[in-house]
């Protein structure tokens, strides 16, 4: 099995990741022209960290953003459901606690953590607003959970540049670095079905999160989500009035 279909069926998902996860964050970086680690930085950024916060990093791969966090001072758990990504991710990160989960059905208490991030994973769950409710399930109250996805560019022209480039470059520069090209084939397909921007906070908005923000990353390919888990006896810093987020380049 190297590639997932639109349908998303956790155990086909799984093992396609299964399939690239030697050789998934050098393709990644490749594939997104070297602008990974800035927005791993925003992610990070995003979450508002205070020393000794416990984060869940869901879908987390081989632990490079959960690494991240560590080092922004915070304690991370990284959660994935590929036994070849988390295998990978035990061999280069082993100071970090991996643990087997479904984004589903996560097998944490509630209010298990003081925030929760998932960065180009949502997309990748069959069901992905039982995933965001999950995440605000396992957040404390005025906790924040944090969304980092690939999205729809701003600019209209660019956006067809943009396309192009998922269905004719990505499907080339895979072919020349991933171990199984036809992969990217699916991640290409599930990056142009994901919505857009104003559609995903939405969702964070029915799932019962407050304060609801997202911020463009390099004209919209990317969208930086965060909403907060209801607080009653205390204000998140949504609910006080801080500013959103603005768009970055």
């Amino acid at each position: 099995m190297s590639r997932a279909d639109l349908d998303k069926k956790p155990y086909d998902v799984a093992g396609m990741f299964d399939s690239i996860a030697g050789r998934y964050d050098v393709m990644n970086n490749v594939a997104a022209l070297g602008q990974v680690r800035g927005w791993r930085a925003a992610m990070v950024e995003s979450l508002s960290l205070r020393p000794g916060d416990t984060v869940l990093d869901l879908a987390a791969g081989t632990g490079t953003s959960t690494a991240a966090i560590e080092k922004a001072g915070a304690r991370a758990v990284a959660a994935d459901f590929s036994l070849g990504m988390m295998t990978e991710g035990r061999r280069r990160q082993p100071h970090l606690p991996f643990v087997g989960a479904d984004a589903q059905r996560l097998p944490f208490a509630d209010a298990s953590f003081d925030a929760a991030v998932i960065s180009f994973g949502l997309r990748n769950v069959q069901d992905p607003r039982r995933g965001l409710a999950e995440m605000a399930r396992v957040v404390r109250p005025g906790g924040a959970v944090v969304v980092c996805e690939f999205s729809t560019p701003t600019n209209g022209a660019f956006r067809g540049v943009y396309q192009r480039y998922l269905l004719r470059a990505l499907p080339a520069v895979a072919s020349r670095f991933a171990t199984q090209p036809d992969a990217y084939d699916y991640l290409a397909e599930s990056i142009l079905d994901w919505p857009a921007q104003e559609e995903l906070r939405r969702w964070f908005a029915e799932t019962g999160l407050v304060g609801c923000q997202y911020r463009n990353l390099s004209g919209g390919i990317v969208a930086l989500h965060r909403g907060y888990v209801p607080a009653e006896d205390a204000a998140t810093p949504a609910q006080t009035g801080a500013p959103a987020p603005g768009d970055a380049a």
